[in-house]
């Protein structure tokens, strides 16, 4: 446990190190614009990156500067990257929070500051922060399970053994996946047999997935509360050649989540747009630099995509 200690410190203290390089490199643009930080997850799946896009596009337009900061799932690298950016003295700083509670005290030092955070995704409690910019994730979640149900009951004779691939260390994804349960909870017929936590990371998603499908081999029907999850699972899947037996329902279109659905075991993808919350968390952290307000809650709508619906998003997964 100490050797893992020692190489996430020393992990977190390079990428401040690399941080605190490039917010200095880029202070003089405070005389032209203002300077904003994005302090993110990980940079491993596409919906993190498409929420740099839309912040990074966001901040080119209007002549501001954005930094971004990847914490590579490690909650208290978020914490380290705030206080070092509250040092720096950005205009302004978006977090897609791993930890909703131990993420305030850092928002609080950057209130302090007097400089406005906005919050991306993951829901804060109650706190200094100025707007709180996604989805409801837990009607989402009550959402793709009631579309579970009535696929169940539809297209599968009534009855389906859940298995779930989660993330444990993912606030935000719990919701999710408690939105969920709930709306399954004694439905006749679907049973959540098996729930694996594949960590927010491909590899570990894929890993529990495979395991999961091996111990359970009645599993016919997957839920996948994220990017790294959904991915995991679908080549669980393939790699178990239980495409003809398993369903699989979760978050976040890829490329492969697509293929996925043109083959007819992916059902079910809820979609998000991240590139729209990246947008919306620069242009709010602008009007508050001008003086203006905006609302505490700003929600962006999601579209659950099936193969009736999944021709547009293409374009957007090649």
């Amino acid at each position: 446990m100490g050797t893992i200690l020692t190489r996430r410190a020393l992990s977190a203290a390079l990428a401040l190190s690399a941080l605190s390089g490039l917010a200095l490199s880029t202070s003089p643009a405070l005389a032209k614009g203002k300077t904003y930080a994005l302090v993110t997850i990980t940079q491993q799946a596409l919906f993190f990156n498409q929420i740099n896009d839309g912040a990074q596009k966001a901040a080119a337009a209007t002549g501001d500067k954005l930094v971004i900061f990847n914490a590579n799932s490690e909650a208290q690298a978020q914490n380290s990257a705030i206080e070092t950016y509250v040092q720096q003295k950005v205009d302004g700083i978006i977090v897609v929070a791993i930890d909703v509670n131990g993420i305030m005290p850092a928002v609080e030092q950057a209130a302090d500051a007097g400089i406005p955070v906005v919050a991306i995704d993951a829901i804060l409690p109650k706190g200094p922060q100025s707007s709180q910019i996604g989805v409801d994730n837990e009607k989402a979640g009550s959402d793709i399970g009631a579309f579970l149900k009535d696929y169940v009951k539809s297209s599968m004779q009534g009855k389906a053994k859940v298995g779930i691939v989660g993330a444990l260390n993912s606030t935000i994804q719990n919701t999710r996946q408690k939105g969920f349960d709930a709306s399954i909870k004694g439905v006749d017929g679907i049973e959540v047999v098996a729930r694996v936590d594949g960590q927010n990371v491909q590899d570990t998603a894929l890993a529990a997935a495979e395991n999961m499908i091996t111990g359970n081999p009645e599993i016919t029907a997957i839920y996948a509360t994220g990017e790294p999850a959904l991915l995991g699972a679908i080549a669980a899947v393939q790699s178990q050649g239980k495409q003809d037996t398993v369903k699989i329902f979760g978050w976040d279109l890829t490329a492969k989540a697509i293929s996925g659905i043109d083959a007819g075991y992916v059902v079910a993808v809820v979609q998000q747009d991240p590139e729209g919350e990246g947008k919306a968390a620069v242009e709010a952290l602008d009007r508050i630099g001008s003086g203006g307000k905006v609302d505490k809650t700003l929600s962006i709508p999601v579209t659950i995509v099936t193969k009736s619906n999944v021709e547009p998003y293409r374009v957007v997964f090649k």
